[in-house]
């Protein structure tokens, strides 16, 4: 469900398929590298920890993170696989009993009554543009006071395997601001840009991010 910012070696597949994600987390490869994606690390740091929420959260490397910062952290993720290597990393990290699990489609993401202070979602690419909708469904998720985390990967030339399908995914961070409702101030309108490692190769790359905050 996640494409964290550790890509693998191989060309993309197309972009967000349930079924694609299930396979790819079937073999005994390891997807992800398991670090915490920098834009997270960048702006939780500044917080107090509490609960959140990390949707597509693959393997479970922001998961872990958070929980190893004092956060209880749910991860979700739309892929049963991804969700099992997750559990086992987070025991393995010794943060089991600071992390859950939630199999859900970020695309009809409900809240479910449940509300966190942290909600972050990171290189979520759902096709056809839909991501303002995935951003405004998220909203719904914060707790007053809380914060939203969106982070997305910006057309650039560190993508050059990218199909038009991919592209026409991404997004700048100025685009998630019309998902946002009243009760929410942006405290953060940015495109970051930094360097990623692929096959041997070091990457010019820009993260969109925004971050907002629940006021009311």
């Amino acid at each position: 469900m996640s494409t964290h910012e550790h890509a693998p070696e191989t060309p993309p597949r197309p972009p967000f398929e349930p079924a694609d994600w299930e396979e790819r987390y079937s073999g005994d490869r390891t997807v992800w590298s398991g670090k915490p994606n920098a834009q997270l690390v960048t702006e939780a740091s500044r917080l107090t920890p509490g609960t959140a929420l990390d949707v597509g959260c693959g393997e479970g490397g922001d998961v872990i993170w958070l929980a190893q910062q004092g956060w209880r952290v749910t991860g979700a993720d739309f892929s049963a696989n991804g969700l099992a290597r997750a559990a086992q990393h987070a025991a393995e990290a010794g943060v089991a009993d600071r992390t859950e699990w939630w199999q859900v489609d970020a695309r009809t993401f409900t809240a479910d009554g449940r509300s966190f202070d942290l909600v972050s979602t990171h290189f979520l690419h759902p096709p056809g543009g839909t991501m303002v909708d995935v951003t405004r469904r998220l909203c719904d998720s914060v707790a007053p006071g809380g914060h939203l985390l969106v982070v997305g990967h910006a057309i650039s030339e560190g993508h050059p395997q990218m199909t038009r399908a991919h592209r026409d995914a991404m997004f700048a961070a100025a685009d998630m601001l019309p998902a946002l409702p009243d009760s929410f101030e942006a405290v953060v309108v940015e495109q970051r840009p930094r360097t990623m490692t692929r096959d041997g190769v070091t990457h010019e790359v820009v993260d969109s991010t925004l971050l907002a905050r629940r006021v009311g």
